[in-house]
């Protein structure tokens, strides 16, 4: 679901030049009629006509709501299509919206990826449905995440990723090092276990954009300001110096394994124990009972490390919604699917399936706090991961171009993993060629 660290993506056009007007872009400047005006009768006027919806999206569970929706409603088909992986089904999307030609009916959409579309005005804004009366069902970060730091309703949540720290105890009970809940302690335990055993690190980094932004949303950094095309880029502010001087340490005594996240390296060195945490998303127990199986009993789950003592805050990573592309048709059917899936009885499904769920019912119910997961010797591990989506802070903003700016995360900030420069000097540029950048396609950047 979240398996892939971002790839290189330059030029999604960049969303026919993004800023500057959707009627170049194929988008709802193509149409006179206005403001649109959906009413649940004619959601219901859709599923009782029928017909088929062409859904693109990477998600696997959404293969069992498919099945169980046209179950449902005899009269409708779903064509479940799986376009790529992010940015792979972005630059298909991107293509098929600029032809006018091929646009789905609904597309996953992953959170930092959303500003970008809404800001063009190439998805329905769904509050023309009353999505924006749901808001209450579903957590912060992700709902967050679908307004795009607009007034609009650009997608409904399907999933989240509220951070914890996986750790292995098994390593951990070892070399008798303590479970850290500062990230201060974090580093000492990254000194005593590379001590104790100079072949094993605390954790892996090469340098990873998303993990980045994560890091700093947490520390309470936010160095995204967006209003409409006008956008301001710093990344000095206090929460970023915390993340950049503590991670720093890190680099600087090379107490971080320098393996590139989902390779057959990093695979293994969760398996043997030689990488012994991991800073994620929720999503990841999944990904560990099928990728690491050699571990499993090792690991656990513990609340994500705090940038001051006693505080409980955490940060999104991962994590996707479903939205109707303007181009699409039939909308009201599109958005009775959508709605299924994500607030309504697809959710359970999903969740059976291993998703990790955006909706506060699921998030809060017994029986989803008391699941006991084998891989982490029987841990309740959900209730360390519902309480990481509660304090989620609900005020982060991406780039509405952020798909360009993590392209060239390595590029910039990357450095400071292969060379003598800093994290700190790295983020600076990679807001320097951020602004730039963004000036370029029509937005007026300031840092």
């Amino acid at each position: 679901m979240h398996k892939h660290p971002s790839r290189l993506l330059r030029g999604i056009g960049l969303l026919c030049a993004l800023a500057l007007g959707a009627t170049a872009c194929g988008g709802s400047g193509d149409s006179d009629s206005g403001p649109k005006s959906l009413s649940e009768s004619d959601v219901q006027a859709a599923l009782k006509k029928g017909g088929t919806i062409t859904v693109w999206a990477w998600e696997p569970t959404l293969k069992q709501v498919a099945t169980d929706f046209q179950k449902e409603h005899p009269g409708v088909k779903v064509d479940l299509v799986n376009a790529g992986t992010g940015n792979d089904q972005y630059k298909a999307l991107q293509n098929a919206i600029s032809a006018k030609k091929g646009v789905p009916d609904v597309a996953q959409i992953e959170y930092y990826a959303m500003g970008q579309y809404a800001l063009t005005k190439q998805l329905t804004d769904l509050k023309a449905f009353g999505a924006d009366k749901l808001a209450a069902q579903f957590s912060p970060g992700p709902w967050n995440g679908v307004k795009a730091g607009g007034d609009g309703v650009y997608g409904l949540p399907m999933d989240s990723g509220p951070m914890a720290l996986f750790y292995n105890k098994k390593v951990f009970d070892k070399y008798k090092i303590k479970v850290p809940t500062t990230w201060d302690e974090y580093v000492d335990a990254a000194r005593a276990l590379h001590k104790a055993n100079p072949k094993a690190y605390i954790t892996n980094d090469t340098g990873d954009a998303g993990f980045t932004t994560s890091m700093l949303w947490q520390a309470g950094s936010r160095p995204y300001k967006v209003d409409g095309t006008k956008v301001k880029i710093d990344f000095s502010d206090a929460g970023a110096t915390k993340y950049t001087g503590t991670w720093q340490k890190l680099l600087d005594d090379k107490l971080v394994a320098p393996v590139t996240s989902w390779s057959d390296e990093w695979y293994k060195g969760l398996g043997d124990g030689t990488i012994a945490t991991l800073a994620i998303g929720a999503w990841m127990p999944a990904n560990l009972a099928s990728g690491v199986k050699s571990a499993a009993g090792d690991w656990r789950v513990a609340p994500l490390p705090q940038w001051t003592a006693g505080d409980k805050a955490s940060a999104e990573n991962g994590g996707s919604a479903l939205a109707l592309p303007e181009l699409g048709k039939n909308e009201a059917l599109a958005y009775a699917f959508v709605e299924y899936a994500n607030a309504g009885k697809g959710v359970d499904a999903r969740v059976k399936g291993g998703a990790f769920p955006a909706t506060t019912a699921q998030l809060n119910s017994q029986a989803f706090q008391d699941t006991k997961f084998p891989y982490f010797g029987g841990q309740q591990a959900n209730k360390i991961f519902a309480e990481s989506a509660a304090n989620v802070a609900d005020d982060w903003s991406y780039l509405p171009y952020q798909v360009y700016a993590n392209s060239i995360f390595n590029d910039t900030v990357g450095k400071a993993y292969v060379s003598g420069t800093t994290l700190a000097d790295g983020l600076k540029t990679w807001q320097d060629a951020s602004v730039k950048y963004g000036n370029e396609q029509g937005f007026t950047v300031q840092k």
